[in-house]
């Protein structure tokens, strides 16, 4: 009697790792599948809500389908539907990114069939393991919470080692293998401990082994297939490609020898007229300051504004604040950037935060290049400390101390819900406390002509966050009208407005290859309506109305 007790704990034992496995790999597919939603079609709050929303209508549909699945072989039936669980779980990514490059119109059916699958499934597993323990747990409200409580402890440490763990040592598509081998360990598991449960125990351990071969072929195999099928994506051939936390990041080169650079499929840069963009930029507000010894970098992480900054020999503090950690470091290791950027990054300072407080990190010092080799002599006629900051903008201007001269903001356009708080009301009013007096600060804002709304809603909050502010713009080739917005604080100073220190801009006294100042005169004129609009609203991060401007491109 008592083996026969300690027996059924050892079962019940083993019932409960297995549903704390389900559930941590349930939560990490819904994770994986918005990740790779948003690499391939951006705008990340709407994937993960509607990756993650569809999932749970699928899981509930499963719970509710399980009730007619009869009693006849459900141990049998609860193997096959892991088998399938991990295999369409594993399998999944791959598909999604060979449909995108290559099968483009049914790229949709294949998304929301895999995730309404997926979600199926999981519906399913746990109604019908609560069922299996029924053996061993025959009191209902026991068995119900036992296993309920292991499920949403194995979603939470899923979680966990999804954000935290798994990227360390997996590519994206190599995660979701993984996870299918969880899924599939736990039918092995499943049928050593009950294999008398089982009736067809040789079909079931053959499936069962046949899958994880399969996962485990595709896990060792997932990085040519993610190349492969990521290379279609992409007209000219990839150079680099890397998934970090924050962004995915896919450098190309053409056959003319251009480089381009993408961030979740959109365009980012390209070495064919960079130079345009990051001239207009930078030398305007550096060029109408009247003192430029302390400079800010938002964004930028690529390295190429910060390029045209040091060739400034007054300037002798440069601060650059990018999220992504991957972002710099490729632009200070990737050949290719770093010629483009004149290896600027080179003797950076990485700073860090911890406690609430920036300090530096003097563990970092091995990342960059181990001193400037002066081959951009010419260019940079002294070395300013440079220090890197891998950190959410807001969150460094909120608590560093001190103000600049010269602020630059060079984020990604509006183009979802996370980057719109960085064009709200609030983010400009703490941007302004940490200008200097005479301080000079330029934002990059999109398209005056493909996307006014949202570059008029940019100056609009601008001004209503305590600036005085001038819009300019120039033809990018790679990126059509381009424009910008250079602000000053609107009262408290000694400084011209804007319009009056551009238009006092006489010489540009450091090289460019493109910037004239009757390109800086001319930038500032629009043609007729061109900034008219009937539209009144500021960004705030409570309405993000940028991002709804953005979405709806206006073009007229």
């Amino acid at each position: 009697m008592e083996q026969a007790s300690n027996t059924f704990a050892r079962e019940r034992t083993v019932i409960y790792l297995m549903t704390f496995i389900m559930g941590g790999c349930g939560i990490a597919y819904e994770y994986t599948l918005s990740k790779i939603s948003t690499d391939l079609l951006g705008n990340s709050t709407m994937q993960w809500a509607l990756t993650i929303a569809l999932m749970m209508l699928f899981m509930g549909i499963g719970s509710e389908v399980q009730k007619h699945i009869s009693d006849k072989n459900l141990f049998d039936k609860f193997v096959l539907f892991e088998i399938l669980l991990g295999l369409i779980g594993g399998f999944g990514p791959i598909l999604l990114l060979v449909f995108f490059g290559q099968f483009r119109d049914h790229y949709t059916l294949v998304q929301y069939g895999s995730t309404s699958a997926i979600g199926l499934l999981i519906g399913l597993e746990i109604p019908i393991l609560t069922r299996i323990n029924e053996a061993f747990s025959p009191e209902l409200k026991v068995n119900i919470g036992s296993v309920l409580r292991m499920d949403y402890i194995g979603s939470f440490l899923g979680a966990v080692v999804w954000v935290f763990l798994l990227p360390i040592f997996f590519t994206l598509t190599q995660m979701s293998f993984v996870l299918g081998i969880f899924n599939l360990f736990t039918a092995l598991l499943a049928l050593i401990w009950f294999r008398r449960m089982a009736y067809h125990k040789i079909l079931a351990f053959a499936g069962t082994t046949l899958g994880l071969a399969l996962l485990v072929y595709g896990l060792m195999t997932a990085p040519r297939w993610t190349s492969h099928a990521e290379q279609a994506l992409y007209h000219d051939h990839i150079i680099y490609s890397n998934t970090t936390r924050y962004q995915h990041i896919v450098l190309t080169r053409a056959n003319s020898g251009d480089i381009f650079c993408y961030i979740n499929g959109n365009t980012q840069f390209s070495s064919f007229d960079e130079h345009i963009y990051h001239e207009f930029l930078v030398h305007p507000a550096m060029l109408a300051a009247r003192n430029r010894s302390r400079v800010l970098v938002l964004g930028g992480g690529d390295g190429l504004g910060l390029r045209e900054i040091l060739k400034y020999p007054d300037v002798e503090e440069v601060t650059l604040v990018d999220l992504d950690p991957a972002m710099t470091r490729m632009a200070a290791t990737q050949p290719d950037v770093v010629e483009l950027n004149r290896n600027s990054f080179a003797n950076a300072k990485l700073k860090i935060l911890e406690n609430s407080a920036l300090i530096e990190d003097d563990s970092s010092k091995g990342i960059f290049t181990p001193d400037r080799t002066r081959l951009f002599e010419k260019e940079f006629y002294h070395v300013a400390d440079v220090s890197l900051v891998n950190l959410d903008a807001s969150k460094f201007v909120e608590q560093i101390p001190g103000v600049y001269d010269v602020i630059i903001i060079d984020f990604p356009d509006p183009n979802n819900l996370e980057l719109s708080k960085l064009y709200a009301k609030s983010f400009y009013e703490m941007v302004r406390a940490k200008l200097s007096r005479d301080g000079i600060m330029v934002q990059q804002s999109a398209s005056p002509v493909h996307n006014r709304e949202a570059f008029l809603c940019i100056g609009r909050t601008m001004q209503a966050a305590g600036l005085e502010v001038v819009p300019f713009h120039e033809n990018v080739p790679t990126f059509g009208e381009w424009g910008w917005w250079m602000a000053v604080r609107d009262e408290d100073r000694d400084t011209p407005s804007p319009q009056e220190a551009l238009a006092a801009i006489a010489e540009i006294p450091v090289p460019v290859r493109y910037l004239t100042p009757e390109l800086i005169q001319a930038s500032q004129v629009f043609g007729l309506n061109e900034l008219k609009t009937d539209k009144q609203q500021i960004n705030t991060i409570v309405n993000n109305v940028i991002f709804r401007y953005y979405e709806n491109t206006s073009t007229q």
